[in-house]
């Protein structure tokens, strides 16, 4: 069996543009953004491609023939979210509280060498933002 190597994250959006315009806001990410060429699922429809954290986040428009259903409540079962580390959670909280984050948990310690954080972000998205204090 060959090597397999990360790729990307997918993301479904009713508002693609919002969901680049939150990565950008929030996190910093590079977000590109282009049209879907004729012959793909898409076509005519935004496409946008995320980089965060050293990652590919693809979003993705409405399915255009299959039905769609609301993000469900958080948690459930099934990637939940996506994570972040920082060097620095409270700097961070403040940074984001000032650019308008919705802070949904913490930010709290799970264990003697976790500090946590959760933001709410459009469409259900959670993003979770995570400092290793083991070796302070």
């Amino acid at each position: 069996m060959g090597t397999f190597s990360f790729d990307h994250v997918h993301i479904r959006a009713h508002d693609p543009d919002g969901m680049g315009r939150f990565f950008e806001t929030m996190f910093g990410a590079e977000v590109r953004r282009g049209t879907y060429p004729p012959g793909t699922l898409y076509p005519g429809q935004m496409r946008v491609l995320i980089q965060a954290g050293g990652q590919k986040i693809l979003v993705a428009p409405a399915h255009p023939h299959d039905p769609m259903t609301p993000a469900p409540a958080f948690p459930y079962y099934g990637i939940e979210h996506i994570g972040f580390t920082v060097p620095d959670l409270d700097a961070a909280i403040v940074e984001l509280r000032a650019k308008g984050a919705d802070v949904a948990i913490g930010p709290l310690t799970r264990d003697a060498g976790t500090y946590l954080a959760f933001i709410r972000g459009p469409e259900g998205i959670m993003v979770e933002l995570v400092q290793d204090r083991s070796s302070s």
